[in-house]
């Protein structure tokens, strides 16, 4: 049996969920929680309903060009990709 590191065991995931078409390009209903924009533009919040949560990200390119203010509480349809955030080892 050979011993991975970690690095490369989550780089390994990454790559699975980045060439995996239903992730690459998907629409996600759900409850916005925890919304928060900083400097930087980027905005991080998590999406939930009754089963699970999925924390997310949106880049400032995107949340520069809303037509509305996300709120928690609020119900959406955000659209994106799923990746895996190394550092953390998170997908999101």
């Amino acid at each position: 049996m050979t011993v991975h590191s970690v690095s490369d065991v989550t780089r390994y995931i990454k790559g699975m969920f980045e060439h995996e078409p239903i992730l690459s390009d998907l629409l996600i209903r759900g409850e916005v929680s925890n919304y928060k924009r900083y400097p930087s533009g980027h905005a991080y919040f998590t999406l939930k309903d009754a089963g699970a949560s999925m924390k997310c990200v949106m880049f400032n390119g995107y949340a520069r060009n809303l037509r509305f203010a996300p709120e928690n509480g609020m119900q959406v349809i955000a659209g994106g990709n799923i990746s895996v955030y190394e550092r953390d080892g998170a997908y999101q």
